[in-house]
């Protein structure tokens, strides 16, 4: 329910400030609020079936577009209009739609792809639909258009000398999406017969106007709400401020209704692993119903202008793919989860390998999906900002500075996630092995993204980097077999027996449950020292931990036996011999002979 609270409060503060922000931005230029009351109907001025005139252009110039007909339908643009530059034209279409001076403004207009029966009121209706278009949708960079005839951009140098260019004769000042296509607006440098080139909104921007309103004109309340809850408070009328906070509450509710139903729905099944599920996808599911909601509502019923429009949808669409993404995480993660421990023997077992080779597939196939899901979303996100999708790219593009900062940084990362890559091909090492790494004895409990956990004998966790996996020795007792073969040393007098201590410890085998059978019984002298033998016995089982257990028992019984053989007279012990050599013994007897004389 917090959780749910602060989520709202932060978008309804991200939107409150949001406008505040765009609204001291564009209050400096601001002539008049659009009054969406008396805008025109959706209904098209253009019909499909008038009569079209033939291509205007003639031959090409690099300067400008030449064309043969220029505005047939309302005549040319009168001396005293200033469209010479790239920010004159758009500036005058601008500030003459503000002002509700449609008539004055279609002279900035190409109106050559129209129909030829296109009356000066329908060209007048397009103007005021284009400029609502800009006004809704369009961020125009003003310090980005040419005021030069040219169209070329001002460089300044530190000699403070001229740069030659090409002259432009197409400048982009906006972009809108349409459906699957995105809707490049331009003015463009057409000169008509013997007069002057002029800038003007070029003519595939014009023929998208019909289609533009469409998408983006006024919405149902617009025009319904009465004038009086059209004031405006910091650039925005109250009664869109209170709509959206309305809409806010109502796709709170919905979002915890959709959880709530989710929850209940999910627990009635006879699956069991549906009912677990419930608890896992419920929330994101909620949030992304709920955000979905308030989008649909919010595009059909309430228009929003310029840059709040962009960052509104776009928050609402990074919202709507990051509850998705998370939506999909959970699932699969869950999904993995539910398969490794129902559908998948008991990998603590190590004879159990084929267990232990698919809770490694899991493993990484859990984290290899969820990174995948998480990229592509995040690349989703990224490309609904225009800039910053820019900025990916020529990252990507170029071998630049920030690029090879970037990749030294990450090589560790990246080197650890393409370490757990390869572990997942070749198998050096599975969920469940037992490994020694650095003198640590233990099983592995966790293959990640980065890293693997150790469990050690005495419960310590070692997190082991994956890349230290792959390119260090180590070994894993459990690769090929469990099984495994372990010695048990002992040390013993030079006079013992050996054939007596080889059939004790073949008697004390046998009666062994852990012993596999798989080796015989073998006790051999592998080396002596100056005081003693050393024996070696070998035992084996079906697995290191339970080696370990039958090691340690035979050496117990092996010493008891030892001890007890004659006594212990067969103990390792270090020999002192206090006897007087022969030669020293003489020199004594004389010495006390001659005393005695």
């Amino acid at each position: 329910m917090k959780q749910n609270i602060h989520f709202l409060t932060s978008l309804f503060i991200l939107l409150f400030f949001g406008n505040l922000n765009i609204s001291a931005q564009s209050e400096q230029d601001s002539v008049k609020p659009v009054d969406e009351s008396k805008l025109p109907s959706k209904k098209r001025v253009i019909e499909d079936s008038a009569y079209f005139a033939s291509n205007p252009f003639t031959d090409y110039n690099e300067a400008y577009y030449q064309v043969n007909r220029l505005n047939d339908q309302v005549g040319l643009p009168p001396k005293g209009f200033n469209l010479r530059t790239p920010q004159a034209a758009l500036e005058h279409f601008v500030l003459k739609s503000r002002s509700g001076k449609y008539d004055e403004a279609l002279f900035a207009l190409n109106l050559n792809l129209l129909p030829q029966n296109t009356s000066k009121e329908d060209a007048a209706i397009l103007a005021e639909k284009l400029y609502f278009v800009i006004n809704q949708r369009v961020n125009i960079d003003w310090d980005a258009l040419s005021d030069r005839p040219d169209g070329q951009i001002d460089i300044s140098t530190t000699t403070n000398q001229a740069i030659a260019g090409k002259p432009r004769r197409s400048v982009v000042f906006g972009e809108v999406q349409l459906g699957e296509r995105d809707i490049v607006m331009r003015v463009q440098r057409i000169r008509y017969k013997e007069y002057g080139a002029l800038w003007l909104i070029s003519a595939n921007t014009v023929e998208n106007i019909e289609d533009l309103y469409q998408e983006y004109g006024p919405r149902k309340l617009d025009k319904m709400m009465p004038e009086w809850s059209r004031v405006h408070f910091l650039g925005f009328q109250v009664w869109k401020f209170l709509g959206i906070a309305l809409l806010l509450v109502m796709a709170w509710f919905f979002g915890k209704l959709v959880t709530y139903l989710l929850r209940k729905i999910l627990r009635k099944s006879k699956r069991n692993w549906i009912k677990h599920i419930a608890n896992k996808l419920a929330k994101p599911a909620g949030i992304l119903f709920g955000t979905l909601f308030f989008y649909i509502l919010l595009d059909n019923l309430i228009s929003l202008s310029g840059g709040f429009a962009n960052i509104v949808y776009t928050t609402l669409i990074v919202l709507i793919i990051g509850s998705i993404t998370w939506f999909i995480t959970r699932f699969v993660d869950y999904l993995m989860t539910y398969i490794a421990e129902n559908k998948i023997g008991d990998v603590s077992e190590e004879e159990n390998e084929e267990a232990r080779k698919m809770l490694t597939y899991i493993s990484v196939a859990r984290r290899i999906v969820t990174f995948l899901v998480v990229v592509i979303g995040g690349y989703i996100i990224i490309s609904q900002f225009r800039a910053l999708e820019k900025v990916g790219i020529s990252l990507l593009a170029s071998a630049g500075v920030a690029t090879v900062i970037l990749g030294i940084a990450a090589q560790n990362t990246l080197g650890n996630i393409f370490a757990g890559l390869q572990i997942a091909i070749t198998k050096p090492v599975r969920v469940g092995d037992t490994v020694i790494i650095n003198d640590d004895w233990g099983n592995v409990e966790e293959i990640g993204f980065t890293y693997m956990v150790v469990r050690t004998w005495d419960l310590r966790r070692l997190v082991v980097p994956l890349k230290y996996v792959i390119s260090n020795i180590f070994e894993n007792w459990s690769m090929t077999s469990s099984h495994q073969i372990r010695p048990i040393i002992l040390y013993a007098d030079y006079r013992v027996d050996v054939s007596k201590i080889r059939s004790e410890f073949e008697k004390l085998l046998k009666n062994e449950d852990d012993w596999d059978q798989e080796n015989p019984a073998v006790v051999e002298v592998v080396d002596m020292t100056e005081e003693s033998v050393k024996l070696r016995a070998l035992c084996s089982a079906k697995d290191a931990k339970t080696t370990w257990q039958l090691h340690c028992s035979l050496r117990e019984k092996l010493v008891a036996y030892i001890s007890q053989l004659e006594d212990g007279i067969y103990l390792s012990r270090t020999r002192v011999d206090i006897s007087t050599p022969p030669h020293e013994k003489d020199y004594t007897d004389k010495s006390t002979s001659g005393k005695k004389e």
